[in-house]
């Protein structure tokens, strides 16, 4: 092979995977069941990684009372925000959406396609036990004991997280639109 054709062959893969990635992250805005289904399991997904960034804080105030619910998204948010910043934020903010549109997605799959297509949703799970505050790393590994580790790695397993993000976007890049069968030749 040469130079030439491998950067062809890329040129071409990369605008293929742009533009199931396009489609896939339309999919769930052509109508309007399918956007509600985002929404609620993006702000679900939200709600559980904003809580699992600091996962004994938000044990502690929901064994409370669940009245603590709201001051304890509403103070982990702040607590984000003064630690990561901006950043911090959105890569929370960027794994709830982004797991919204896959599992609608995935959930698309499986209807269209039967269960064997399911296993892409794999493509999410990474992304839900990476994610979490930036400073600690911990995700949803806080809550099964893992924050050590993680703390333990590299900035924090932030790497690990855009690592989990570049899952997600892969899933949904090599998937597209979830109504249309691509059989792509090798």
């Amino acid at each position: 092979m040469t130079v030439e054709s491998i950067a062809s062959r890329f040129g071409r893969d990369a605008s293929r995977f742009g533009r199931g990635l396009g489609r896939a992250l339309a999919y769930p805005a052509s109508s309007a069941r399918r956007f509600v289904a985002m929404a609620v399991v993006g702000v679900l997904t939200y709600l559980v990684l904003i809580a699992s960034t600091m996962p004994e804080f938000t044990i502690q105030m929901l064994s409370a009372g669940l009245h603590w619910f709201d001051y304890v998204v509403v103070s982990l948010t702040q607590t984000v925000w003064r630690s990561d910043g901006a950043l911090g934020l959105g890569v929370i903010v960027a794994y709830a959406a982004l797991t919204g549109v896959a599992v609608v997605n995935a959930a698309a799959q499986v209807k269209i396609a039967g269960v064997s297509s399911g296993t892409d949703l794999a493509g999410v799970v990474p992304g839900l036990l990476a994610s979490g505050c930036a400073s600690c790393g911990a995700g949803l590994l806080g809550f099964l004991g893992f924050a050590g580790a993680l703390a333990a790695m590299p900035f924090h397993g932030a790497l690990l997280r855009l690592g989990g993000l570049l899952v997600l976007l892969v899933f949904l890049g090599r998937a597209g639109d979830p109504r249309e069968c691509v059989v792509r030749p090798t």
